[in-house]
């Protein structure tokens, strides 16, 4: 083989080396928390006898993954304390007092991973939540359902999670006690999510 040959050969195999990795580049791509088709729940012990349940109403956030690999390389949220709803006026706003979320001092609550991993068929996304100016860990095990194109053409991808927060992790510390001294409220929260987020744009690495 001549060395014209040889040469030849080597910037074929180098450009074919760089296209495979702009592909590898390119599947990267971010996808916005559709807030019309997620909710973000939690629920917590009443009474020692039965769950409340609630959500917030407002927040934003994005994901950014390769769709092929199903590969989730960050996960950032922010969520409006002052938008909880429990269906009951009187109820969420004590929640929104000192006694728990105290919105006028901590308005906004957020989440950013900082591990993901395959586990078999779910996901382990591991973040540091901050909440009433406390910042902790917090792992949310769960479910990526699917990616599909909408009618209008979008791109969507839905997630479901779930995890477990001790809400005094966080200074949230309200304690009324019943008769029978049980607390009023339980101290575990479980967080639940379920999502749709919508393909933007692609990142680059």
């Amino acid at each position: 083989m001549t060395s014209l040959a040889m040469r030849a050969r080597i910037l074929a195999f180098t450009c074919s080396l760089m296209c495979v990795a702009t592909a590898a580049v390119a599947e990267t791509a971010r996808y916005e928390i559709d807030p019309e088709h997620t909710t973000i729940g939690f629920s917590a012990r009443h009474m020692m006898v039965s769950q409340v349940q609630g959500q917030f109403m407002v927040f934003d956030g994005f994901i950014e993954m390769d769709p092929e690999a199903k590969t989730v390389k960050t996960i950032e949220a922010n969520i409006k304390t002052w938008s909880v709803s429990t269906n009951l006026h009187k109820r969420d706003a004590h929640l929104r007092s000192p006694d728990f979320f105290d919105v006028d001092r901590y308005p906004l609550m957020t989440f950013k991973l900082t591990n993901y991993q395959k586990v078999g068929d779910q996901y382990s996304a591991v973040g540091d939540l901050t909440l009433h100016g406390v910042t902790k860990p917090i792992t949310l095990v769960g479910n990526m359902i699917g990616i599909v194109k909408d009618p209008t053409g979008q791109i969507r991808a839905g997630f479901v999670g779930e995890g477990k927060i001790n809400r005094r992790d966080f200074n949230v510390n309200f304690h009324g006690l019943l008769d029978n001294g049980g607390l009023i409220v339980g101290d575990e929260v479980i967080i639940t999510i379920n999502t749709e987020c919508i393909k933007t744009k692609a990142t680059v690495q």
